[in-house]
Parts: structure tokens; sequence; C-alpha cells
């Protein structure tokens, strides 16, 4: 009786777990933000740990450097970001009336409609004028929203904060979450966590480092050859890596044609592939197996789906939430399909 009590009960916490994450989704943002932020940061101050320095100060030292990091990469990147901005969103139209002109017989060829681009150049050249400054366009908008403003101090002030008494507190949070668990099935869920924080390092610490190099990689390499949107376009491609290829296709893609359209001639794409093709050899052969390891990440298909998914749900929140959540649904798929090839039901 007492199990058939728990399952309904066990059901309808879940529902009522998911609806709150549902609705809170808002609210929660920062403290997702802070826990990433302090699970990657977390083994650092384990180590530290280990070597004997007191927690508090492991916390300390990990919570300045990680902070020091984000700073100075905003310091550096904002700026420079706006003015590639800027000049890509005045270089949009050319690139797009190129991609037209290029597909454009194509189309005809395969008896396939072609698009037409015109309204959407007109209304780009139309926001040209209005782009002036993003930071002075932010201004404006959060000026005009009084929630907005209090909204974006309570969040820059809540992230720091959580993600400090989270990196100090983490190894307790985890002892005290794994005494929660009845003794019976506390060895299985130690097991399946412990697999869990294996693909979610994989995907968390070691992809987001692997992003992060390959859009350096690509972002000097691209501003060697003289390419304007060389930044803007390498940490895109660097970012969209996070799906196998596809980095290197949409960078190289788009990077080709800001090339040509610049140059006005075909030599400069073949130094873009020689940067990509630079790229991807340096994440096969040393950005991968030092990141990544041979720990087991998420198949392409199941990030796609995991992010298009968590963005539909719970927007900005669900697509930080999509991959640390789909991680941990592999490996307990992986677990029930291991339990029910052993079962009576397989055999």
């Amino acid at each position: 009786m007492p199990q058939a009590v728990s399952k309904p009960l066990i059901l309808i916490l879940s529902i009522i777990f998911f609806a709150l994450l549902y609705l809170l989704a808002p609210v929660l943002t920062p403290f997702l933000i802070s826990a990433l932020l302090a699970y990657m940061a977390n083994p650092l101050a384990s180590l530290l740990t280990r070597w004997h320095v007191p927690r508090l100060l492991s916390t300390v030292i990990v919570f300045l450097i990680v902070f020091s990091i984000l700073f100075l990469l905003l310091a550096l990147l904002i700026p420079l970001l706006e003015k590639q901005l800027i000049l890509f969103i005045k270089t949009l139209p050319a690139m797009l009336n190129w991609i037209q002109a290029a597909l454009g017989d194509l189309m005809k060829n395969l008896h396939i409609q072609p698009f037409d681009l015109t309204q959407l150049n007109a209304g780009l050249l139309e926001q040209q004028v209005d782009v002036g400054s993003i930071a002075a366009w932010l201004s404006k908008k959060m000026f005009y929203s009084g929630l907005a403003v209090a909204g974006f101090f309570i969040n820059l002030f809540l992230i720091p904060v959580v993600t400090f008494y989270l990196i100090r507190d983490w190894h307790l949070l985890l002892s005290n979450i794994q005494h929660l668990f009845p003794r019976s099935i506390e060895p299985t869920v130690t097991r399946l966590a412990s697999q869990s924080d294996q693909v979610l390092g994989a995907f968390i610490r070691g992809q987001l480092l692997v992003m992060l190099s390959l859009g350096v990689i690509y972002s000097i390499g691209l501003s060697l050859i003289g390419i304007n949107l060389g930044l803007i376009i390498g940490l895109f491609a660097g970012i969209a890596n996070i799906v196998p290829y596809l980095g290197f296709i949409i960078g190289f893609s788009t990077a080709s044609i800001a090339a040509y359209i610049q140059f006005g001639i075909w030599m400069p794409i073949l130094f873009v592939l020689l940067v990509f093709t630079i790229g991807q050899l340096l994440e096969g052969t040393i950005l991968t197996p030092l990141f990544v390891g041979k720990r087991i990440g998420l198949h392409p298909v199941a990030v796609i789906f995991a992010v298009l998914a968590g963005g539909a749900l719970f927007g900005f929140f669900g697509i930080l939430l999509a991959l640390p959540a789909a991680s941990v649904m592999m490996v307990l798929l992986r677990y029930v399909d291991t339990q029910y090839r052993q079962s009576a039901l397989y055999k």
C-alpha cells in the first residue's frame, strides 16, 4: 500500500515542480547562471581545498579569478562587438543581395520560386540610421521601463552573490542532497549522478572551453586576413560549434561571403578556408581531447532539439537549462534501457 500511494505522490510532486519551474523561469534565470558558474568553478575550489587551503579562502580566490576574467572579457569585447555589429548591419544588405543574385538563377533552373529580399534590405537600410550606438539604444530602452532597470540591477547584484555562496557550499549541498534519498536507492542515485556529472562536465566545462578557444582562433585568423567582420563572425562560429561542424559550416559560409564582398576577388576565400581548417584540426587533435577527453557527450540532434525545446518552453531560462537537463535525461534513459534489457520483459 505505501508503494501504491508513493507513486501518485511522486507524480503530483513532479507536476507541481515543473509547473513552478515554468512559472518562475524569469526569476530563476540569475540563479541558474550562478549555478552554472559555480559548477564550472567548483573543481578549482575543491583542488585548492585538497591542497589544504581553507574552503572560504579557496572560494574567495576562485571567485575573484572567475569574475575578473568575466569583467575583462566584457570590458574588452563589448566596445569591439558594438563596432562589429554596426558594421555587420551596414554590410548585411550587400550580403543578402549577393546571396539572392547567386542563388536566383539556380532556383529558377530548379523551378523553385526565387525569394525576394528587397523589403528586408529596405528595412535594414532604414534601421541603420537608428543603430548609432548599441549602448545608447539599450539605455533608452531601459529608461522607459523602470521595472527592466530594477530587474537588470537586481540580477547584476544577485549573480555574483549567489555564485559566491554556491562555490563555498557546493560540497555541502551535494552531501545534503545525497542524504535525502532512502539508503536503499542511494548507491544507484550516486552512480547516476556521477555519470551525469561526466556528461555535464563534457558539455558545461569542456565544450564551452572548446567553443571559446575556437571563437578566439577563428576571430584572430579572420582578422589577420583583414576581414572587417572577423571578430563577430569568429565568435559566432565558435558558439555555433556547440553542434559539431555547425560552427565550421556557418562561419566559413558567412566569412567567405564577407571576404568576397569586401575584397571583390576569390583568393581571400582560400585563406578563410585555411583558417577554419586549422581550427577544425586543432579541435580534433588538441582542444577536444584536452578539455572534453573521453567523456560521453550528447548527440548533435539531441543538442539541437534540447536547445529549441528549452527556448520554446522557458525562453532564455530554458536555453540555459536545456543542455544540463538533456544530459541528465540521457543518463537516466540509458539506465532505464539497461534495466529493461536485464528484466524478464526483454528476455
